[in-house]
């Protein structure tokens, strides 16, 4: 053997690994594509400043005063009124569900009152559930609330040019009055553990057989391949119920969340969600050849499932395309079903349009799954 270095057998070993390399074509694409796929994200998706976020308008007064101040809150950019209901309670209803972000009453005496200096109050009704979604919406408020009327207090109304604000905005934070943050971390805490763990335990285990060569055995054994699914999938089930409890123990305890709803609403929709993510997982198994090809789908699953989801980031920050796909998360809809019981206290009929997105999701992936795994018993 030769002591020298020796630059052609340096060569001979670098075409090796790039042979290598592109043999494992799932390898090499999860490579090219996982950065792509951050720079796309990161790039255009996120926004931590979201606009035209959905208000309802209840209009006790229609005075061109009136007008003017609502004029002046949609010329901000943050607010984009999508309903104006006839009453606060059907206003504060489309607040409950999620439709609105914001709810703005003028009441009914407001020109009569601020045309007297009595300086009327406003008030602007906030979901809180997600802090961050609304800070910069509310601080645009205050911004606005000197000018709003600069252009109509003019002539003989000159003399109500005051040093303050001619009215007041009453700022009321609805589900997390103190704006806490835990409030909104906590909750989606609960869907992105379990998105993690649910889809990489279920795509290990079973790729891990087939590296290990147990599945021959199991393949030989007259067990039908939804039977496969049902007795692969329940023990992690029962795992993702444990780390459920852990989590919402410490979420009552150590951060003092409250759980205003159902429990028991509470965990049917995690169970659901959980079902979705362990297709998934079964899912790559199929598709996996080795644990470490099963690891990157399954980080290629659990980044836009996080950026997308609404958890990180405000949803109604991002441009359309990237909510639709959000949309198509069963991660986004959990937060969203599990922030309405555990902060809303929301029934199972409201949270229905959370659900059944859910339960497609679960049939798609699974019926990908049990096709692929009939294409493996062949």
């Amino acid at each position: 053997m030769s002591a020298s270095f020796s630059f052609a057998r340096v060569a001979a070993i670098l075409i090796k690994e790039f042979q290598q390399m592109l043999r494992e074509r799932l390898t090499f694409a999860m490579a090219i594509g996982v950065p792509v796929m951050q720079l796309i994200l990161f790039g255009y998706a996120i926004n931590n400043d979201p606009k035209g976020l959905p208000t309802a308008l209840v209009a006790y007064d229609s005075g061109s005063l009136a007008r003017s101040l609502v004029a002046a809150v949609q010329n901000t950019g943050y607010f984009h009124i999508v309903a104006q209901p006839a009453t606060e309670v059907q206003a504060e209803r489309l607040l409950e569900t999620g439709e609105v972000q914001f709810v703005l009453a003028i009441p009914p005496d407001f020109s009569r009152r601020l045309v007297r200096g009595e300086k009327p109050a406003v008030l602007v009704a906030v979901d809180a559930t997600d802090p961050s979604a609304a800070s910069n919406a509310i601080a645009a408020l205050g911004q606005i609330t000197p000018l709003a009327l600069a252009h109509d207090l003019k002539g003989a109304l000159a003399g109500l040019q005051p040093r303050e604000p001619p009215f007041e905005l009453r700022i009321h934070r609805r589900y997390n009055p103190e704006g806490l943050t835990r409030y909104n971390i906590v909750p989606g805490l609960i869907g992105t553990i379990l998105t993690m763990t649910m889809v990489m335990l279920t795509s290990l285990a079973m790729t891990r057989e087939r590296e290990r060569g147990t599945m021959e055995n199991l393949l030989a054994t007259p067990v039908r391949p939804f039977e496969v699914m049902v007795g692969k999938i329940t023990p992690y089930i029962i795992m993702g119920y444990l780390q459920l409890a852990v989590i919402i123990l410490a979420a009552v305890v150590l951060f003092e969340v409250p759980i205003v709803g159902s429990l028991t609403l509470l965990m049917l929709v995690i169970g659901l969600f959980m079902l979705a993510n362990l297709g998934v997982g079964f899912t790559f198994s199929t598709l996996a050849s080795n644990q470490l090809q099963a690891m990157q789908m399954t980080f290629f699953f659990f980044l836009p499932s996080m950026l997308l989801s609404g958890f990180m980031f405000p949803f109604r920050g991002m441009p359309p395309w990237a909510q639709g796909l959000g949309e198509m998360l069963p991660l986004t809809h959990l937060l969203r079903a599990v922030r309405a019981i555990m902060l809303k206290g929301a029934s199972f009929w409201e949270v229905l349009p959370n659900l059944w997105p859910m339960a497609l999701f679960l049939f798609v992936v699974g019926g990908i799954a049990l096709k692929r795994y009939r294409q493996t018993l062949d």
